[in-house]
């Protein structure tokens, strides 16, 4: 049964542009999972310990995948980019993080969907809202929910460069 996920996409070390875009491929390269369409390039302010800033996208897949084994196609694009995981919230070369799978609620230890901050990251919700209207958020809340400005983690959001596919 093919499904609906969005997965957002960060990177501040190297060649930004470059590793968001090597992810896509890598991504649309994995068995079950056909790369939709991809919000604009962001730069956006980091958030955590001092470092420069990241560029930022939302994808939009469909997958015939579980949201588990998602997950770890994500994780393992991660380890073939060069990903280290040295500092929660420190630079990087590539982040994937799977906001959600249709409208699954998972919340069983090794995966929460949707994924529980992208309503507090405006460098998750301004390139979700470009390819979503209504996104699944925590809690079941809607967008129309939110309150701008309250709680968005990473300041300024900025157009970057066109879609990445």
């Amino acid at each position: 049964m093919s499904e609906r996920a969005f997965v957002a996409l960060g990177s501040n070390l190297g060649d930004r542009l470059t590793n968001l875009s090597r992810a896509v491929t890598l991504l649309g390269e994995r068995p079950g999972v056909r790369v939709l369409g991809s919000s604009r390039v962001y730069e956006t302010d980091p958030v955590g310990p001092p470092q420069p800033d990241y560029l930022n996208a939302v994808l939009e897949l469909d997958t015939d995948q579980s949201a588990h084994e998602l997950l770890h196609a994500l994780l393992d694009v991660e380890r073939e980019l060069g990903r280290v995981r040295e500092e929660r919230w420190g630079p990087r070369v590539i982040d994937l993080d799977l906001l959600s799978v249709d409208r699954q609620v998972v919340d069983d230890g090794a995966l929460t969907l949707p994924h529980p901050r992208m309503h507090e990251r405006g460098f998750v919700l301004v390139p979700l809202l470009e390819l979503d209207p209504d996104p699944m958020l925590p809690g079941g809340r809607s967008i129309g929910e939110l309150r701008p400005g309250a709680g968005f983690a990473g300041g300024g959001v900025r157009v970057f460069a066109p879609p990445l596919v």
